[in-house]
């Protein structure tokens, strides 16, 4: 982060903005709207913005007694030579200072605000495109209404009887969740406080039926961020503890609750940093705590994740779960690197497996994976590349049948190495193709130069022969 993002109060305290224009009318009603006195200090001053309440008007050209008393400092003229000024001045009198338009002078930006007081959404890109933020605004007006600001009121009404009859934090935030997105907030939203302060009452009485630990299996996908479920954004919020494997991608993970507590259980081949004996025994033991556990596997949970055994266990010792389909990598992968698992020209069956078995060999159906007209997709595949290859021709297939390796797919990283069942084990002791990567088999891979529109920030490395 550039700047830390924070809210400051200004109720009461002296704010100068230095400018008499249009510009410098819009920041003095933003401090006004937040309680401030505004001085305001130029050699032209509109009428408009000096006959504001609570502005003292100063017909002048800026100097260093200005900043006398003030506890923050607005500089919105077009004459760059007094913004560097009143920046150099204020920052020398450790002066929080803004210069519109200009980041390189300012300790401080101005975001863009969404304002459901006592709720405040602010939105900025540190100076670099404030158009971008307030169109980013302008989505979220759309969807959180002017009424959500009765729903902050009526939260406020209640922190301290909540805060003193749930002791326990973790509880208590539960317990403002289920409020907060449940019976009570509608008959907020519909402007039905009284039925609403009654339910509210109701549940703080039954203290004891707040919801307790709960695991979320949540599919993260195969590696962008933009492509998790919404139902996956809106668990990730809610956990207090983020149990996380190493195909998740550091975005995906650092878009769960802040304040949760995050255990990263990944598995590579050959170095298991738990065994998935330990991991299921973990799960349980959270919830049991009363947690709320956020189970974070890469693409699907329930293929090739794993999920099946986690959820039996948690089903042995009765913890509630929930489990949030993700876009599996073969999915997901394949589009981003053009390659369509089907097509009615090249493939009219895909068939999944798994190129690394419980007991390390990839002892696997041949005769059924050989089949003409069919795109196998091969998960931990790399270290047998050599012996997938090689049993595919030896069952039947051709040798010049294309196939391709797709490292860490959907990232910005993303790289594809293509070629045939019997080039492509020596491109790859060539390119040297690192874990995560996904293998495609059949006909559609030769589709890839024409239908790719990913382009990561890595130039691909295409073979064939």
């Amino acid at each position: 982060m550039d700047y830390l993002p924070i809210f400051v109060s200004v109720k009461n305290k002296l704010c100068l903005v230095v400018g008499g224009g249009e510009v410098a009318k819009r920041k003095a009603g933003v401090l006004l709207g937040a309680g401030a006195r505004v001085r305001i200090v130029a050699p032209e001053i509109e009428p408009s913005l000096a006959d504001l309440p609570h502005v003292e008007a100063i017909v002048a050209r800026f100097e260093a007694q200005h900043l006398e008393g003030v506890t923050l400092v607005i500089a919105a003229t077009n004459n760059r030579a007094v913004n560097l000024q009143v920046s150099e001045l204020a920052q020398a009198r450790n002066i929080q200072v803004n210069v519109v338009d200009d980041p390189g002078l300012c300790s401080f930006i101005m975001p863009a605000i969404l304002d459901r007081s006592p709720l405040m959404v602010a939105f900025s890109s540190g100076g670099a495109s404030p158009v971008l933020t307030r169109m980013m605004r302008g989505k979220l007006e759309s969807i959180i209404p002017q009424s959500y600001s009765r729903l902050a009121a009526f939260a406020e009404r209640f922190r301290e009887l909540a805060k003193r009859r749930i002791t326990n934090p973790a509880k208590r935030r539960i317990f403002w969740e289920n409020a907060l997105e449940g019976v009570v907030a509608e008959k907020v939203l519909a402007g039905d406080e009284d039925s609403a302060e009654a339910m509210l009452q109701q549940m703080l009485e039954n203290e004891d039926n707040i919801r307790r630990g709960e695991v979320y299996l949540v599919g993260a996908g195969p590696g962008d961020p933009d492509l998790l479920t919404f139902r996956a954004l809106r668990l990730m919020q809610k956990a207090d503890v983020v149990v996380y494997d190493n195909l998740v991608s550091k975005p995906i993970v650092e878009m769960a609750r802040r304040e949760a507590q995050r255990i990263f259980v990944g598995k590579k081949r050959a170095d298991h940093t738990m065994r998935q004996e330990e991991i299921n025994e973990l799960l349980v033991r959270l919830a049991k705590e009363g947690k709320r556990v956020l189970r974070l596997k890469g693409g699907d949970p329930f293929i090739f994740g794993r999920g099946g055994e986690e959820i039996e266990t948690l089903a042995e010792h009765g913890i509630l779960f929930q489990v949030v389909p993700g876009i599996t990598a073969a999915s997901g992968v394949s589009a981003y690197a053009g390659i369509p698992l089907t097509h009615r020209d090249h493939a009219q069956s895909c068939i999944f497996v798994t190129g690394h078995l419980k007991d390390g060999s990839m002892n696997l159906d041949w005769d059924a994976l050989a089949r003409p007209k069919q795109t196998v997709v091969v998960y931990m595949g790399l270290h047998g590349l050599e012996i997938l290859c090689a049993e595919l021709i030896n069952h039947g297939l051709p040798d010049t049948t294309p196939i391709a390796i797709v490292q860490q797919g959907t990232t910005q990283n993303q790289r594809v190495i293509t070629g045939t069942l019997a080039t492509l084990p020596g491109i790859a002791q060539i390119e040297k193709p690192q874990a995560p990567t996904l293998i495609i088999v059949g006909g559609v891979v030769t589709l890839r130069k024409k239908l790719a529109w990913f382009k990561p920030k890595l130039s691909e490395k295409s073979v064939s022969e």
